[in-house]
């Protein structure tokens, strides 16, 4: 799909949730589907209305930056959905992958995070490091898995263990997920890569291709998981996405820390503590 037609989607989903009255507009007459009309949006945002229905149809070029924030505001969109808004109309070129591991510093600071869980993923979510803790916390030997497999948004849509790890959280998850890389595939247009893995997330996962039609766009740097894990039971943690921008083929590093003198917290580290037992028993 190309960047315009992406555009034009995106920019009809958002008019289709929107209602006259929302946004102080009189309603006249019946109307056949649901939102704003393309007229009312081309009014709102000071544009002509064959220049707003080009476009939706993909057909305007050389998009400026003001006529992106005119129909931004008009659609009331929020500054996520904005900022894709703005990388569909005016493409940014993206950064190379590096293809390289990680740098040794990246590697000494996972290593040293013993009591917490953390991972660091590409910009196609692909899972480039982890620590012990990770493996304990997910159940998982990354080390052990295929490399095209060995990725965060394939393992939360096809891998049972993950699936049944994060079962009540897993909806919110999956919906965060899909969220974010409409995010990343706006800002990343030139990456074949990513392109390939979202038609096969799409043409793979019906549960996928559901999340992924809402267009909905969300840049996601905290949360909360609640893991119901065969050892340690119910464990409620909080995440912090710490973006790496100096590395190109690094996204971010993801940390999973649980509240002081709660359950989850004794849990995790009874956890921890029986998985470095029992690594050393069989070293």
């Amino acid at each position: 799909m190309s960047d315009r037609s992406e555009m034009g989607e995106f920019l009809r989903s958002r008019r289709s949730r929107l209602r006259p009255e929302d946004i102080g507009l009189p309603v006249w007459g019946r109307r056949r589907v649901p939102g704003l009309r393309r007229e009312e949006v081309a009014h709102l945002a000071g544009v002509s209305v064959e220049y707003y229905v080009r476009l939706e149809q993909g057909r305007a070029e050389a998009v400026s930056a003001g006529i992106v924030d005119a129909i931004a505001i008009a659609l009331r969109l929020t500054d996520d959905e904005s900022r894709h808004l703005h990388n569909l109309a005016r493409p940014p070129r993206s950064l190379s992958r590096a293809g390289q591991p990680l740098r040794p510093g990246l590697r000494q600071l996972l290593d040293s995070m013993t009591r917490t869980p953390a991972y660091v993923v590409g910009h196609h979510t692909e899972i480039l490091g982890w620590n012990a803790a990770a493996v304990a916390m997910f159940g998982v030997d990354f080390a052990e898995l295929p490399e095209r497999e060995r990725n965060w948004m394939r393992l939360v849509f096809f891998d049972p263990g993950i699936r049944a790890l994060t079962a009540e959280s897993w909806p919110t998850i999956a919906g965060h997920i899909a969220a974010d890389m409409r995010l990343r595939a706006g800002h990343r247009p030139d990456d074949p890569e990513l392109r390939a893995l979202l038609r096969d997330m799409n043409e793979r996962s019906p549960e996928f291709r559901e999340f992924w039609e809402t267009h909905e766009v969300n840049d996601f740097q905290y949360g909360r998981y609640r893991l119901r894990h065969p050892q340690a039971g119910d464990l409620h943690l909080d995440y912090e996405l710490l973006d790496i921008p100096a590395e190109p083929g690094v996204r971010a590093l993801i940390a999973f820390t649980a509240a002081p003198g709660t359950g989850t917290a004794r849990a995790l580290d009874a956890l921890l503590e029986s998985s470095t037992s029992e690594v050393k028993r069989t070293s």
